[in-house]
C-alpha cells in the first residue's frame, strides 16, 4: 500500500498532460563543460537531432570555445554551473572553494558572474542551473543557509545530482528538480527508470559528465545510442527535450502550484 502522499503524487503526475499525447518527459543533461562533450558527445546527439542541456563552467568552455559555439548553434541548451564549482570542503579538491566558507551574497555574485561570462562567450543568457555536487547550502552550523531561493529567483530550473525520485510535473519544485545519474550505466539500467516514469507520467532528468566509451564519470555513447533509438520510437510515447523547454511547458500549465516567474 502506498502512503497517501506518494499515491497523491503519482495520481497528479498521471493526470498531467504532456504535449502531443506523450506519456513521459525525458531530459538529458551534462555538467562541467567537459571536453568530451563537444569532442564526441554532441556529434552523436546532433546525428539524431536530440537536444540536450549542458551546465557549464565558463573556464572549461574557453578550452573548446568553437565546439561550444557549434553546440549552441545546433540548438543545445546552455546552463549555469557556477564559476568555481563550489562543493563541500570535505572534497579535498574543493577546499579552496568550500560551500562552508560561502555566504549567500558570495553565491549570488558568483551566479551572476557566471551568467555574464557565458553570455560573453556564447551569446546566450542561461535560464537553467545545476547545483555543483547537488549541494544546495552555504555556510556551516547555525549559519548554514539554503541557496535554493537564489536559484528560484534567477532561473526557471535548478537541477540536483544523484537524486532518487523522479519529478512529478504537477507538484515538483522547479528550483530543485531531481537529477538521476546516468554515468557508468548501461541501457538496461536506464530503461526501468524510463518505464517507471512512463507509468506515472513523470519527468525523468538524467545527469552525466564525460561522454565516451568508458571511464570514470562517463556517460557511455553506446548507452545513449540505444536510449535515443528507444526514445525516438513513436510507440513508446516519450518526449525528449532540454530541461528548460520542459520547465517552460510545465509553467504554462494552470495546474502547477507555483508562483509565476
Amino acid at each position: 500500500m502506498l502512503f497517501g502522499g506518494v499515491a497523491f503524487a503519482q495520481q497528479a503526475a498521471k493526470t498531467f498532460k504532456w504535449p502531443e499525447g506523450k506519456h513521459v518527459a525525458l531530459s538529458l543533461t551534462f555538467d562541467d563543460a567537459r571536453k568530451t562533450q563537444v569532442d564526441s558527445g554532441t556529434t552523436l546527439l546532433d546525428k539524431y537531432g536530440v537536444k540536450a542541456t549542458f551546465f557549464v563552467v565558463p573556464s572549461s568552455v574557453e578550452d573548446r570555445l568553437d565546439g561550444w559555439k557549434k553546440a549552441v548553434a545546433n540548438g543545445h541548451e546552455i546552463g549555469n554551473h557556477t564559476m568555481k564549482h563550489p562543493c563541500t570542503g570535505n572534497f579535498s579538491w574543493s577546499e579552496n572553494n568550500a560551500l562552508e566558507n560561502y555566504s549567500l551574497d558570495d553565491m549570488s555574485n558568483e551566479l551572476m558572474e557566471c551568467n555574464k561570462r557565458i553570455e560573453q562567450l556564447l551569446g546566450v543568457k542561461p535560464e537553467v542551473f545545476a547545483y555543483p555536487c547537488g549541494q544546495k547550502f552555504v555556510g556551516r552550523d547555525t549559519n548554514t543557509r539554503s541557496y535554493v531561493p537564489l536559484v528560484a529567483k534567477m532561473f526557471i530550473v535548478g537541477r540536483g545530482w544523484r537524486d532518487e525520485a523522479m519529478n512529478d510535473p504537477g507538484f515538483c519544485d522547479l528550483a530543485q528538480v531531481s537529477g538521476i545519474e546516468m554515468d557508468g550505466k548501461n541501457f538496461d539500467e536506464i530503461l526501468p527508470l524510463i518505464e517507471e516514469a512512463r507509468k506515472t507520467g513523470q519527468w525523468l532528468i538524467l545527469a552525466g559528465h564525460e561522454m565516451g566509451d568508458s571511464g570514470v564519470q562517463t556517460t557511455r555513447l553506446k548507452m545513449l545510442k540505444q536510449l535515443i533509438d528507444y526514445v525516438q520510437d513513436p510507440a513508446n510515447g516519450i518526449w525528449i527535450a532540454p530541461a528548460g523547454t520542459v520547465a517552460k511547458y510545465i509553467l504554462k500549465q494552470t495546474t502547477h502550484p507555483i508562483k509565476e516567474k
